[in-house]
């Protein structure tokens, strides 16, 4: 028995009449008639009775009938959500992010957008370093991640860069530099650094002592933090100085001022890294996509 049988016999039931009822199912009336034969045989018993008006259903054909309906709308129902799937449109996106990147404006806005847009479409996010995230998508535990390290796309890992981000100098209130509206880095020299390791970041990590060294000195680094939240508690303590990314200035605590840093300063690198075999990822990765241009296009035009 195959499902185009029960579609045969449905419409053949519906119709009362097996001329109507092969228009309606596009084929010819002698097909249609030995398919229900067919059919008929392999239940064992007559599903139709023939009237000078045309066909009823017989006692087989009316047990037959509401299972017949049910499978065939199971069958409908089932390749609805399957292809829902393969649009992306229904399952579950696995995401992934380091503690600073939900700070970032538009990774927020995008996530949002794309919730509202695949309410179908689960989301479940789970924060780690940088490093483990790649590892957990390359191991097809997530399906992408925020991370900080610049990554090379390949065949299976896709890689979608946000805009550079500006860096700040987080300091304790307290501090004599903190009445300043800009820094320098030359005005960082000799001053206390709180960093997060170098393995957990190592974009962000580098960026920084890079551009330190360029303005002269080595940072002083006298205390790791996990995690560049942590690392502002840790300013808010007073234990030392840090420079973290300008979306981090959304952690606002009343011991810590964010200045500015003149250029040339150093910037921080985000980005989506994504598996390619993953349609709710790659559609995300799109969607990301798109929302970059949008944000960009307002500075792309020309004020004339």
């Amino acid at each position: 028995m195959e499902l185009r049988h029960l579609r045969y016999f449905l419409a053949v039931a519906e119709q009362r009449g097996f001329t109507r009822a092969a228009e309606k199912v596009g084929i010819g009336q002698p097909p249609l008639s030995m398919q229900i034969k067919s059919l008929e045989e392999e239940i064992g018993g007559a599903l139709f009775l023939r009237t000078s008006h045309g066909v009823e259903l017989s006692e087989v054909g009316r047990v037959f009938l509401p299972h017949a309906q049910k499978a065939v709308d199971d069958a409908e129902q089932a390749l609805r959500a399957a292809q829902q799937a393969a649009s992306g449109e229904v399952g579950l996106l696995r995401m992934g992010f380091t503690s600073s990147a939900v700070f970032h404006p538009l990774v927020a806005n995008a996530l949002q957008q794309f919730r509202e847009r695949h309410r179908k479409l689960e989301i479940s996010l789970s924060e780690g370093i940088t490093e483990q995230l790649l590892a957990d998508i390359a191991a097809s535990q997530l399906d992408a991640a925020f991370v900080r390290i610049v990554t090379t796309p390949s065949a299976e890992l896709g890689v979608v860069e946000l805009p550079a981000e500006k860096l700040k100098v987080a300091l304790p209130r307290s501090h004599p530099l903190a009445r300043r509206k800009s820094l320098r880095l030359q005005d960082l020299a000799g001053e206390n650094f709180i960093m997060v390791p170098r393995g957990k970041g190592s974009a962000l990590y580098d960026n920084i002592f890079n551009a330190c060294q360029a303005a002269g000195f080595d940072p002083q680094v006298i205390q790791l933090a996990p995690q560049l939240t942590s690392a502002i508690n840790l300013v808010a303590s007073g234990l030392g100085i840090s420079i973290v990314p300008e979306a981090i200035e959304q952690v606002q605590l009343a011991q810590v001022r964010y200045i500015e840093i003149r250029e040339p300063a150093p910037r921080a690198q985000l980005s989506l890294a994504y598996h390619r075999q993953s349609i709710a990822a790659s559609r995300f990765a799109a969607h990301l996509q798109r929302s970059l241009r949008r944000a960009a296009a307002p500075a792309d035009k020309d004020p004339a």
